[in-house]
């Protein structure tokens, strides 16, 4: 039998409708037309021009045929053209594909044929790397150029149109349409994961405009802020803080690349509030000399993740007037989806402890419905007690669709209504997650994920190595970095040097092993690598659990 609250009081066009952060730019557009949204260089955008690109970006993607689950990729860096593709792409109801631009050309041909890409937006900085990506893929896409004045490098045209013409072309009125449904999807994001080829997480509407919301819930971000862009926005679409931005009318300050005098220099001049990073930014400004930092005078907040803050992190952040918060997440749950939410009187405590606490992966961001611990076996709550183990898993609408084309893979992901991250953690008598280690043999290094297996694969090619196996190495700078252990052949001699410039002829610069250790790789009886072992060797294991 029906309610009577289910009677006569069906949804309709005027008290439902699809939440997508689309709306977010429409209305800073509408409500603060002349505010400034963009700062690239000498470039400076309001939000009413910023809108008007992104519509004539989505009308010229149109009249190219791009339209609903299309795919659109981007090879780009923190610049514009990225910022307005966050927006003109779903408005044509195609699908945002934002490369990773620090990717070898084997593994983007493989993204771009896997998320059948029908439009390639790219930096002339990273021609080289796509030209040699397309000539691997079995399809072609239609190729844009962006040729940014701020970059003055080498590079070519490799498509058939210049970004500005073509955005040019289309018109500044194109009458767009949200999603009839939120569940629709507007970005793919490859992931490393534990296998060779990455896997495509896809998101969908609601959950991107639900974590940009969270995003200001969790900062109590106020409107205009100043926002500048350390965190790659090809990162779980800068975890979705373009959206974020255009909710609250700020102020997108661009960054192609992360330099400590550039990043301090752009926080005294624009009087940045905001930014984000792994923490090899945050110590990059640490380790500035003072000048750099002279007459820096007003707060700004800063997101750390990746690791944990280690507490002469935070208490150098204090003193240059940096406020950090810590927050925890993966691709799947669109960056951080949990937050070690501050008390006040853990003002009063000690650096180390404060450190100490700041260090856990703490709660739920507000617009996701949980964050836990379970047993995997068992799927039950782990004892609040800060010792026993289990695996963290999220639950709500901060979380992807799927794995594109792996229905096997998303199964397993989703197993007991639970979305399984694969990192092991303890829960605090206080309701706070503290990870402990990882499941997946996966090496974060400056906020980058590598997959050891990946490396292995590599390693395994070489003539030389009869055994290898991969794991992380603790590094000051980067956090963590690959160090292989390499077992040889009989009678076989090879140098360090000479496995990693293997490595090197195969995998990204950044997956290339920093240390090459010789010897005999431990096993078990049955001839399974025992990692732990090798984590222990190189104090890994000690490294999380920071």
């Amino acid at each position: 039998m029906s309610s009577i609250f289910e009677i006569g009081l069906d949804r309709n066009a005027a008290n439902h409708a699809p939440l997508s952060p689309l709306g977010f730019i429409e209305r800073s557009a509408a409500v603060y037309p002349n505010r400034l949204a963009i700062v690239h260089g000498a470039l400076r955008q309001t939000w009413s021009q910023t809108y008007a690109r992104c519509r004539r970006l989505a009308s010229a993607l149109s009249a190219s045929g791009v339209g609903l689950g299309d795919t659109v990729a981007v090879m780009l860096p923190n610049t514009p053209p990225m910022v307005e593709a966050h927006f003109g792409v779903p408005m044509t109801g195609a699908v945002l594909n934002a490369l990773n631009t620090r990717l070898d050309a084997e593994s983007i041909a493989f993204m771009l044929d896997h998320g059948e890409a029908k439009v390639v937006i790219v930096d002339r900085e990273f021609s080289g790397v796509m030209k040699a990506a397309l000539a691997l893929c079995e399809r072609r896409p239609l190729v844009i150029d962006v040729d940014d004045p701020e970059y003055t490098g080498p590079g070519e045209a490799i498509g058939v149109v210049e970004y500005d013409i073509f955005v040019g072309s289309g018109r500044p009125d194109f009458e767009w349409q949200p999603p009839a449904d939120e569940w629709q999807a507007i970005c793919l994001n490859y992931t490393s994961g534990t296998t060779g080829n990455p896997k495509g997480v896809v998101y969908h509407h609601r959950g991107a405009y639900l974590n940009a919301i969270s995003n200001i819930l969790e900062w109590d971000m106020g409107k205009h802020p100043v926002y500048l862009w350390t965190l790659p926005m090809f990162h779980c679409n800068g975890w979705c803080f373009p959206w974020t931005v255009a909710a609250r009318a700020g102020v997108n300050v661009c960054l192609r690349k992360v330099d400590a005098r550039a990043i301090l220099d752009l926080i005294r001049e624009h009087k940045v509030s905001h930014y984000c990073g792994a923490p090899i930014v945050h110590s990059l400004l640490l380790a500035a000399p003072a000048e750099l930092k002279a007459g820096i005078d007003h707060q700004v907040k800063a997101m750390v993740a990746g690791a944990a803050p280690p507490a002469a992190m935070i208490e150098g952040m204090e003193q240059m007037g940096f406020d950090i918060t810590h927050v925890y997440g993966l691709t799947e749950v669109y960056g951080p989806a949990s937050v070690c939410v501050r008390h006040e009187d853990w003002n009063d405590l000690d650096i180390g402890e404060r450190a100490r606490l700041n260090a856990r992966q703490g709660v739920r961001y507000h617009l996701q419905q949980a964050v836990t611990v379970l047993d995997p076996d068992t799927m039950q709550p782990v004892p609040a007690d800060g010792e026993t183990m289990g695996e963290i898993m999220f639950r709500g609408n901060i979380t992807m669709k799927g794995y594109l084309k792996n229905e096997k893979a998303t199964a397993e992901a989703f197993a007991g209504g639970w979305f399984h991250t694969g990192d092991l953690a303890v829960m605090h008598p206080d309701g706070y997650v503290k990870i402990k280690d990882r499941s997946k043999d996966i090496i974060i290094s400056g906020g980058e994920n590598i997959s050891s297996i990946e490396v292995e694969d590599v390693l395994y090619r070489h003539p030389a190595v009869m055994s290898a196996a991969v794991v992380a190495k603790p590094d000051p700078k980067w956090g963590e970095t690959p160090c292989a252990f390499v077992e040889l052949k009989p009678g076989a001699t090879v140098s360090a040097e000479e496995i990693v410039a293997h490595c090197k002829a195969h995998l990204a610069g950044f997956k290339v092993p920093r240390a090459v250790v010789f010897g005999e790789v431990p096993k078990t009886s049955t001839g399974k690598i025992q990692k732990f072992a090798l984590r222990e060797r190189v104090g890994a294991a000690a490294a999380i659990d920071v």
